[in-house]
């Protein structure tokens, strides 16, 4: 369904699972997981069916991003980290949705700690999911030539440093391959490559998200990937040094790439479970 959310932004929803449920004599309210997905320019279809599995003990709440997937079209000047922010909590807002758990994959993670950080008591808790919060270009060049070697450095580098068509092709050819062993979600969705480029050429060349995670108030959970070559685990360490350490928690999987809960999803399934029934 589509969400109207104010400023002609309508956001693709789709709603897994009851919030309130009968438990005896009472109504017993679940959490609400709210998935923030990867790209930029791609969708929410690559957490399908997988985080079926938690409608036990939450409600899903899927969206495609401001402009992406089945969301309506936006300026691609609106495609920026402080617009994403403010289109979880208004989504909120027209959903009544309070206090949520938000999990943020890769690009869905950059969303997620600029929400963090601007609206610091606005979630419950936050999922960080094999993601980074700046570019640092030597930590990928050097994580896919580990596991590419030179054609996948020099892959990447070109990409990185000057994300266009031109380069995109040999970077989807050589080094996609090498974020994951499970490649069947990615076949699912349907990416704009012009979203893509608009981005990684922009704002993602500069960004910085690390100050901001100091003003989290909440549990923040990290996901991070030993073989990781887009968000390396030194990534997700310095994430877990700039979050206060009474709301951190680290979770690292060896022989997993990008997306832990698709290399290893008993693993990593345990323990976002475990973490969302937190007290």
């Amino acid at each position: 369904m589509q969400i109207s959310i104010g400023h002609n932004v309508q956001l693709f929803v789709d709603v897994e699972g009851l919030s309130l449920v009968a438990d005896g004599m009472q109504m017993r309210e679940k959490p609400t997981l709210i998935l923030l997905h990867g790209g930029p320019g791609y969708d929410h279809t690559g957490f399908k069916p997988a985080f079926s599995q938690f409608t036990d003990i939450a409600q899903i709440i899927y969206y495609d991003h401001r402009a992406h997937g089945r969301s309506n079209p936006r300026p691609k000047a609106e495609l920026i980290l402080d617009n994403f922010a403010d289109d979880l909590v208004a989504l909120c807002t027209a959903l009544g949705i309070s206090k949520p758990i938000v999990l943020g994959q890769s690009f869905g993670g950059f969303v997620a700690q600029h929400y963090l950080a601007k609206y610091p008591t606005h979630p419950s808790k936050v999922i960080l999911s094999s993601t980074s919060a700046a570019l640092n270009l030597e930590r990928k060049l050097a994580m896919f030539e580990q596991l590419g070697g030179p054609a996948a450095r020099e892959a990447a580098l070109q990409f990185w440093s000057a994300p266009s068509m031109s380069t995109l092709g040999p970077y989807q050819q050589i080094c996609k391959p090498l974020y994951s062993t499970h490649k069947a979600a990615a076949r699912r969705s349907h990416p704009n490559h012009d979203i893509l480029l608009a981005w990684a050429s922009t704002e993602q060349q500069t960004m910085n998200l690390l100050p901001g995670l100091a003003h989290a108030q909440c549990p923040v959970l990290i996901l991070a990937g030993e073989l990781d070559p887009v968000c390396p685990l030194e990534d997700a360490q310095d994430i877990a040094q700039a979050l206060p350490k009474k709301w951190m928690q680290f979770a690292q999987f060896a022989d997993c790439g990008h997306g832990v809960w698709r290399d290893n999803p008993e693993a990593a399934f345990a323990r976002i479970r475990a973490f969302i029934k937190q007290e």
